[in-house]
């Protein structure tokens, strides 16, 4: 092990022998959130925030619902040079009278929540009151990903992600990079125009890839999607390069520039994430947009699949993993979240949720992982929509209805985003099976009058505060919430 890495792993067991001091007397979890794509995972931490500090119909969460959770507040986060989660104005765009969906979030962000509660156990006499205390980092999907990066050197990656542009999902979107990249000699001088250049396409290659009609899920490096103040630095000023198989690269040229701001990116962007936040969490949650990869056909499946697969890695423990040489994750508990399931029917749920558990088993098989507990919901964290059945000839069909966005279309119709409409979604295959092998499932890939399912982007729900703090209606939040933080709080 480097030097670096001891002493990478020393500041990692410092942060973790004070973190356990700090949560020696009441139970502490550090509980991350990301996303997959677009998951909503703004939407998902404003609603969990607000069901814990105000309430509402938590059945599944059992401490809340037994009437040993005495109430929830906001607090100091514990770190301080990190910026916190601005609940309250996402929670205030759900609410306003021209209701809109938060702005998604692409920085890291934390939030305390302390949670007063009485245990059940059989020293509670003891204690009478306890409290948990709930410290959130909400951080973007794209990061976790990049945690592969750490086991490939540039010319690995160079190879594997020209390798798999050439899917047919991939090929077409690569074309204009693929392209450009024939006319870069990797052993020609180094040039700082042709990197710009490289680099240009290269990310326009990965924005194409966030496509409704496209959806993938494994676009690393995610800093080229989210630059941040980091744009246009050397260290997001590369590109993978068609290497030869064998040598090095030549000191001064195109190859040597381009690996040295890759190892740049790996030192000074991903490392430092995954040391000072992500080896520090207990517990994890990674939302998915599962619809929006079936419905882009079957590669953006398998794409997905191999995503799940990326982020059980980061989270395996054993000698074999390949961050063991940074640090020893801690995390016990890993949820993935389908989320948008209020665009489907709730007796398309269950399927919802047995297509990701396929997904997520086949990965664990692919990771050979044996680290946290794993399990998987299908959620909507804010529901948009309602239930209703409508008479068609002699059927009853079961429908969704809201309020669609404006411009949203279906059926060659448009709206205006004040109409409450009823959408007939579709179904999924009662068979997890049909849904990830190639043609056994349809979705923009062919007509929208000849998919298996359709889906309308929905408005915010109308809320009205009875006289007390506003209750967002939710799909299995409930269920997330007992199993994320229920055992610390029996």
């Amino acid at each position: 092990m480097s030097l670096e890495s001891w002493l990478d792993e020393a500041r990692i067991v410092a942060r973790s022998l004070a973190d356990a001091a700090a949560g020696a007397l009441d139970p502490t979890i550090r509980l991350g959130v990301t996303g997959l794509s677009r998951a909503g995972k703004t939407v998902f931490l404003t609603a969990l925030v607000q069901a814990l500090t105000s309430g509402g119909r938590l059945p599944a969460f059992r401490a809340y619902a037994q009437g040993r959770v005495a109430g929830a507040r906001l607090a100091p986060q514990p770190d301080d040079a990190v910026p916190r989660f601005e609940v309250e104005r996402h929670l205030g765009a759900l609410l306003a009278s021209d209701r809109a969906w938060p702005e998604s979030t692409n920085r890291i962000s934390e939030l305390r929540v302390v949670v007063d509660f009485e245990s059940r156990g059989f020293f509670s006499s003891s204690r009478p009151g306890r409290k948990l205390t709930l410290d959130i980092v909400d951080y973007p999907g794209e990061w976790l990903l990049d945690l592969a990066l750490l086991s490939q050197d540039f010319r690995t990656w160079s190879r594997r992600t020209v390798e798999t542009s050439n899917g047919t999902t991939r090929a077409p979107i690569a074309e204009p990079w693929r392209a450009h990249l024939a006319t870069v000699d990797p052993l020609a001088k180094e040039n700082e125009s042709v990197a710009r250049e490289a680099a240009a396409r290269f990310t326009a290659y990965l924005r194409a890839g966030r496509a409704d009609r496209v959806a993938l899920s494994t676009l690393p490096p995610g800093r080229f999607l989210m630059p941040g103040d980091m744009e246009g630095s050397p260290a997001l000023t590369f590109a993978p390069l068609a290497l030869p198989a064998e040598g090095d690269a030549p000191s001064g040229s195109i190859w040597a520039m381009m690996e040295r701001r890759y190892e740049a990116y790996r030192s000074h962007i991903v490392k430092p994430f995954f040391r000072d936040h992500f080896s520090r969490l207990d517990r994890q949650v990674v939302l998915v947009d599962a619809l929006a990869a079936l419905n882009a056909g079957p590669e953006a499946v398998a794409d997905l699949e191999t995503a799940l697969s990326d982020v059980l890695q980061a989270f395996r423990h054993g000698q074999n993993s390949w961050l063991s040489s940074l640090f020893r994750p801690r995390v016990d508990r890993l949820l993935f979240a389908a989320t948008k399931a209020d665009h489907l029917h709730h007796t398309s749920h269950d399927r919802l949720e047995a297509i990701l558990r396929r997904l997520v088993g086949r990965a664990i098989e692919r990771a050979e992982f044996g680290g946290a507990t794993v399990d998987v919901v299908a959620l909507a964290a804010v529901r948009a929509t309602r239930e209703a059945t409508v008479r068609q000839g002699r059927d009853e069909l079961p429908v969704i209805v809201g309020v669609p966005e404006v411009g949203e279309g279906s059926g060659g119709q448009h709206f205006d985003g004040e109409e409450e409409i009823a959408v007939f979604p579709g179904d999924l295959p009662t068979d997890p099976e049909v849904a990830l092998r190639s043609g056994g499932y349809r979705g923009r890939t062919v007509s929208e009058a000849d998919g298996d399912i359709r889906f309308v982007k929905f408005r915010p729900p109308k809320i009205v505060a009875a006289g007390g703090p506003a209750q967002l209606p939710h799909i299995r939040l409930d269920r997330t919430l007992e199993f994320l933080i229920g055992d610390a709080l029996a």
